[in-house]
């Protein structure tokens, strides 16, 4: 059986959905296991899906095989579902030139064939400068819409959940204090598994709830993992060299989940436990979001009926009138480029902000061909759910230059900022009355690149075609 390990907001439901696709989940936090009335074991994980930071997707790190199986299954949640293979997985380890160690916590170091990292100086004995190589390991990957370089550092563990294997390390220890981190220490001499030498034990707090067989289990586990990738390290040289890939042992895949996902794992989360209307796209919006969500639900018999309360959400989170926002624009292969920040001049409970940016001169608007010009006004207004916005571009004396409408997955108003995936095609409107659609050929090539579903293709091409009938009317 395949065993996956799951933390962060959307765990409940993940559970759920592996649980009926024939996947074991293992390791279960407390909560699960009081929701669930399977038993889980606490056993070695294939896989470990993690939460991001930013709440808008989750990483899927372990073995390759099950990663892309898993990957899979979330990627086919719903239509607004992308996964992006990452080139820089956990616990990869490379030979790393330093260049950049100009300031800040750490260094930026090359990793070879234009991938980068931060190490940080803590982590490193003695000075860093520029041209100094080291032989880094990935200890935290990051998602590529984001800007952060993954985090390496000059260290070699394996590590499944319950224990951590360290190169360098001496003895056992335990991230745990009291009586059981003793316990666990003391029983590690009952385990009849041959760890490699000069290879130190730590057992995790998830150790806790482990008996001698699933310990056992566990330490045989990471010692394999261990011999492996020596073995993978064998004919590195003794100092690091030219920066690339070393050994690579996991993958690492990243989702990330548009709206209708997160009200697809709803949906799974409801079979489970009571669940309000939005529930996970409330608590991606904000961490403090989260107790609110638990309480409502505690206290709701049957929430959820009137579906997702954007009003209540946005007056106590955001955004609302005065608020400055970001406008996240998404692309299908992963990256996030920001269209600047504006402010909200305009909202109703509906879902519905309008957000005014002033514009810098130089340059044309793209598709309308009209000259940028200091004083302009781009005035855009976004809907919760719709899979398209427009945009006005107006001179300083608010005469109409042009509408540009983006086809995009749902989208999604957070406190900070606006969010979807930009799915190329666009429908414009001249200031003469002219309607067009753009770009189709871009949204064909990402079909053809493997980024965008013929399903998601044909919801753009239908969306944009809707949009052209609206405007020529």
């Amino acid at each position: 059986m395949t065993t996956v390990r799951v933390r962060g907001i959307y765990t409940t439901a993940l559970t759920r959905l592996l649980g009926t696709n024939g996947l074991e989940v293992v390791q279960a936090s407390d909560p699960i296991q009081e929701r669930f009335d399977d038993a889980f074991e606490t056993v070695p994980a294939d896989v470990t899906i993690e939460t991001t930071r930013d709440r808008q997707g989750v990483e899927v790190s372990g073995d390759p095989d099950t990663v892309e199986t898993v990957a899979g299954e979330l990627e086919s949640l719903a239509i607004d579902s992308f996964r992006w293979k990452d080139s820089v997985p956990r616990g990869a380890v490379f030979d790393a030139e330093v260049i950049d160690a100009g300031g800040g916590s750490g260094a930026t170091v090359d990793l070879g064939d234009g991938r980068r990292g931060h190490l940080k100086y803590d982590d490193v004995n003695g000075y860093v400068d520029s041209g100094d190589r080291y032989r880094v390991q990935v200890t935290e990957p990051t998602p590529p819409w984001t800007d952060d370089d993954p985090r390496v550092e000059p260290t070699l563990e394996v590590a499944d959940g319950l224990c951590t294997l360290s190169r360098g390390r001496s003895g056992v220890s335990a991230a745990l204090r009291g009586e059981r981190a003793d316990e666990l220490v003391g029983m590690t001499d009952l385990l009849s598994v041959d760890v490699p030498d000069g290879w130190g034990i730590r057992w995790q707090s998830g150790a806790a709830d482990a008996d001698l067989e699933a310990m056992g289990t566990a330490l045989e586990a990471a010692a394999t993992r261990a011999r492996e990738l020596e073995a993978a390290l064998e004919d590195a040289p003794d100092r690091p060299s030219e920066p690339g890939l070393l050994a690579g042992l996991q993958s690492t895949s990243w989702c990330w989940f548009g709206r209708e996902s997160r009200l697809a794992l709803d949906n799974r989360r409801r079979e489970v436990e009571t669940t309000m209307a939005g529930h996970h796209r409330i608590k991606a919006a904000d961490r403090a979001a989260s107790a609110a969500v638990d309480f409502a639900e505690a206290v709701c018999d049957a929430p959820g009926e009137d579906g997702f309360p954007f009003g209540v959400v946005s007056r106590q989170f955001g955004p609302t009138m005065g608020d400055r926002i970001e406008i996240g624009h998404g692309k299908p292969d992963g990256r996030c480029i920001s269209l600047g920040r504006g402010e909200v001049t305009d909202w109703d409970a509906d879902g519905s902000i309008t957000l005014e940016r002033s514009m810098r001169g130089g340059g044309t608007y793209d598709a309308l061909g009209v000259p940028k010009e200091d004083g302009d006004v781009a005035v855009t207004k976004f809907r919760e759910g719709r899979w398209w916005y427009p945009t006005t571009y107006k001179d300083e004396d608010g005469t109409a230059k042009g509408t540009y409408v983006n086809i995009c997955t749902p989208v999604e108003l957070f406190p900070d900022g606006a969010r979807y995936v930009d799915l190329y095609v666009d429908v414009i409107r001249q200031p003469d009355g002219t309607v067009d659609i753009v770009d189709a050929a871009e949204l064909e090539d990402a079909v053809d690149d493997g980024h965008v579903s013929d399903e998601l293709y044909e919801k753009a091409m239908n969306v944009a075609e809707a949009v052209e009938r609206a405007l020529s009317k």
